[in-house]
Order: C-alpha cells, then sequence, then structure tokens
C-alpha cells in the first residue's frame, strides 16, 4: 500500500495573542501590596515608587506577556498536531463510503482532513510527476492516439466517496473526441495519451488537473475525480472542403 499526500490549499492561520492588562495601586513611598491574576490563581506582588519601583512593574508586565505567549505557542501546537488515530479513523470512514456506494475493486482510498488529502492505494498504481495516478486493468493492441486524431472510448466517473457521477455505459453510446483541442479535462486527457486501443485503465485525477468548478458542472469542489477508461478505436481526421461548407471527417 502506497500513500500520496496531497499540499494543503490554504496558508496557516495566523497565531492571536491576548493582551494583559495589569492593574497596581497608585504609587506611595510605602510598600503596597499589588494582587495579580493569571491563570485563576491569585499572587501577591510588591511595589515601591520611584526607579525600583517601575522596574519591578515592568519586570512583572514582561513576565505576564511572556506567559501569554508560551500558552498561545503551546495551544497552537495542539491544534496543527495530528494523531494518526485520526487519520486511521478517516480511512475507516471512507471506506464505509465506498462500501455503501458500491466502489469496485481495488478502489482508491482518500484520507481528506479540510483541504489536506492523502491518497491510498495499492502498489500496482502509477504516480507521475505531474500528480496524475492510473492503474492499468487491461493493456490494449495497436498505436496510442496522437494529437488530431478522434478517440472513441467508454468512461465511469467517480468521487471520493466511491459514488458514481457519471458513465457513457448508461448514457448507450461512448463518447468521441478529437485530441490536441483542450476540449477534455487535463487530466483526462493525459491519461488517455499513452493507452492503446482495446484497453482499460483507471485515472485517479488530483484537483489541479481537474474539471473546472461550478454549477454548470456535477463538480462542487476541489475533489480528486477517479475516471474507469475503456478506449475503444483511434481514428484519423482530415478536414474536408465542399463548395462553401468545410468540416472533420475521422474515419
Amino acid at each position: 500500500m502506497q500513500i500520496i499526500s496531497s499540499p494543503s490549499l490554504l496558508p496557516s492561520p495566523p497565531r492571536k495573542f491576548l493582551p494583559v492588562k495589569i492593574d497596581i495601586g497608585s504609587p506611595k513611598f510605602q510598600k503596597k501590596q499589588a494582587q495579580c491574576f493569571l491563570g485563576g490563581e491569585e499572587r501577591s506582588v510588591s511595589t515601591w515608587n520611584g526607579k525600583d519601583g517601575r522596574s519591578r512593574r515592568a519586570i512583572i508586565a514582561l513576565s505576564f506577556v511572556y506567559s501569554g505567549f508560551m500558552v498561545a505557542l503551546s495551544a497552537s501546537g495542539k491544534v496543527k498536531s495530528k494523531s494518526p488515530y485520526d487519520e486511521k479513523r478517516l480511512l475507516e470512514q471512507n471506506k464505509k463510503m465506498q462500501g455503501a456506494n458500491n466502489a469496485p475493486e481495488d478502489f482508491p482510498n482518500f484520507i481528506r482532513e479540510g483541504f489536506q488529502v492523502k491518497v491510498v492505494t495499492s502498489d500496482n498504481y502509477v504516480k507521475r510527476d505531474s500528480g496524475l495516478i492510473y492503474l492499468d486493468i487491461q493493456v490494449g493492441k495497436g498505436d496510442c492516439p496522437k494529437d488530431g486524431q478522434q478517440v472513441t472510448f467508454h468512461y465511469i466517473g467517480y468521487n471520493e466517496s466511491g459514488r458514481r457521477i457519471d458513465s457513457t455505459y448508461l448514457q448507450g453510446a461512448p463518447a468521441k473526441i478529437r485530441l490536441g483541442n483542450k476540449a477534455l479535462v487535463p487530466g483526462f486527457e493525459e491519461g488517455i495519451r499513452d493507452m492503446r486501443p482495446g484497453g482499460k485503465r483507471r485515472i485517479i485525477i488530483p484537483p489541479e488537473l481537474g474539471p473546472p468548478v461550478g454549477p454548470s458542472t456535477f463538480f462542487s469542489a476541489k475533489q480528486f475525480e477517479v475516471f474507469d477508461v475503456e478506449l475503444l478505436n483511434v481514428q484519423d481526421c482530415q478536414r474536408r472542403t465542399i463548395v462553401f461548407y468545410s468540416d472533420v471527417v475521422c474515419n
């Protein structure tokens, strides 16, 4: 099993420090008690008038500010720390959701905590430098498609929970499209470029190579998308012009 991490998409939140108010009584020559409270504990501090009193009050103020600073750092560290138990719990939740959605065999798991995602796959998957991950279920025969050629393929799209979001099998007809004109999702086109006719491949597309997000698509958030693709055939295309009419014919 291999785990692939995805970088966070949001910057870390800035640290906040609470102001500390110190109330020390009016200066007098005689010794006076000043009561200070920190974390519910009452303490007694002696102060005098003149330079010694001002120095003592400055030391007290600095000690309180330093204490508040250390408390803030400690709290911040606790928020950022991650427990292996939490990752295990998130992984089990993802597996349960995929089981309920009848995800296919050897489907990747996703450990998502906010905008940070870890992809858990078997060792059969391959990861490219672009971030694309794929698994060859069946290797086809023939030549790989090139720019300008038309590819005909079936596909099934899934989200991170293993729920099916689209399928050409259910539509009753395969998809046909020419490569090289940016009509496909970047990660999808990269994933089928080195496939051969008759091949079947599972493609895991990271958000940076994924489809656009918006109400006009079925993608509502920046998530990983998984596609099972079956490449049926590859055809050459050429432009045909008849009088004032021009089109592209693939055969």
